[in-house]
């Protein structure tokens, strides 16, 4: 006797954002319907609530304000909240949670391509790679001078992770080619840390000792503006900052005046408290490197995100639960 397999088919899914052609062809081997917003940008909580209760399930990601107002008016239709990023912090779990609305991301796939741009920001900011590149760009560079844009060391400095989950961990791996000696700030010790040689520290003796402190936290209620401006005076005159996480566990303006007054060395952020808005104060400044949030922006990442949201999806629908489920 045949026995019924799970399908999707007949249902319809809508993408708040383009997403790679991997995760669209997952979709349609599916046999879901597609549909994507047209425009290129990311809809307001209005828009987005005019659109998702047609739908069985919505692929967003993180530049969109999933709020209570858009999970109730999926009702009653939606039953997934697919979003393309590791981060969740733009949707409201506990709304989700209490409409039985599932919302799911996708862990591990940017763990080695954040940090690798981690470590672009780092070596970027300690030798003024920006700065340099823009006199070149500008057609003024007069040749060689031994004291044009002195940088700092990177080989045999501290480096100090704040936040030592998988990204963290993956940017202190690969300061081992630096032999950089490895702090850590986290809630509990890391086995995967200490095996790396990291000593763990409070934070603010990570700020005080390290020649480079990079950020690698989620963003929760404890850690909005973790990194202030108390935060930020303990850290050293010729210190480097680097944050690939989330804007807001910076304060922007905190870190803008540390800057512009010289009290640290410099900065490589690629995430922003308002985005894609960047204050005027860091855009002025020649000491911070400034990338537009690319943390993931790799081919094979890219499509692993979308495809594992898409899985996410497809499984939800099928009746076999979610793959990556996150929750409070």
């Amino acid at each position: 006797m045949a026995i019924d397999q799970p399908t999707t088919r007949g249902h319809r899914v809508y993408l708040t954002r383009s997403v790679p052609e991997a995760g669209i062809a997952l979709l349609a081997s599916a046999g879901l319907t597609i549909r994507m917003n047209p425009l290129p940008r990311a809809l307001t909580p209005d828009e987005l609530c005019r659109e998702v209760g047609r739908y069985d399930a919505v692929m967003c990601q993180a530049t969109d304000r999933i709020d209570e107002s858009v999970l109730e008016a999926s009702r009653p239709r939606c039953r997934i909240f697919a979003n393309c990023a590791v981060g969740y912090d733009n949707i409201d779990l506990a709304a989700a949670g209490r409409l039985g609305i599932v919302v799911t991301n996708t862990p591990d796939v940017l763990t080695e391509a954040t940090a690798d741009l981690t470590w672009a920001l780092m070596l970027a900011a300690a030798r003024r790679v920006g700065e340099a590149e823009r006199l070149v760009r500008a057609g003024v560079w007069r040749g060689w001078n031994m004291l044009d844009f002195l940088g700092a060391d990177v080989y045999g400095k501290t480096l100090g992770i704040v936040g030592a989950g998988r990204i963290g961990t993956a940017v202190a791996r690969r300061a081992r080619g630096f032999d950089m000696k490895l702090l850590y700030f986290a809630r509990s010790d890391k086995p995967a840390m200490a095996a790396l040689g990291a000593e763990r520290r409070t934070l603010a003796e990570v700020m005080e000792e390290s020649d480079f402190v990079s950020v690698h936290l989620s963003l929760t209620r404890d850690t909005r503006r973790l990194i202030d401006d108390r935060a930020i005076r303990r850290m050293k005159k010729d210190a480097i900052f680097i944050n690939t996480s989330r804007g807001a566990i910076v304060d922007q303006g905190a870190l803008a005046t540390a800057l512009a007054q010289g009290r640290i060395a410099a900065a490589g952020l690629d995430v922003y408290l308002n985005e894609p808005m960047i204050p005027a104060e860091l855009m002025a400044l020649e000491n911070v490197v400034l990338l537009p949030h690319i943390g993931s922006a790799t081919v094979s990442t890219r499509n692993r995100m979308a495809q594992t949201a898409a899985a996410n999806v497809v499984s939800v629908l099928r009746g076999e639960g979610p793959l990556n489920p996150v929750g409070i």
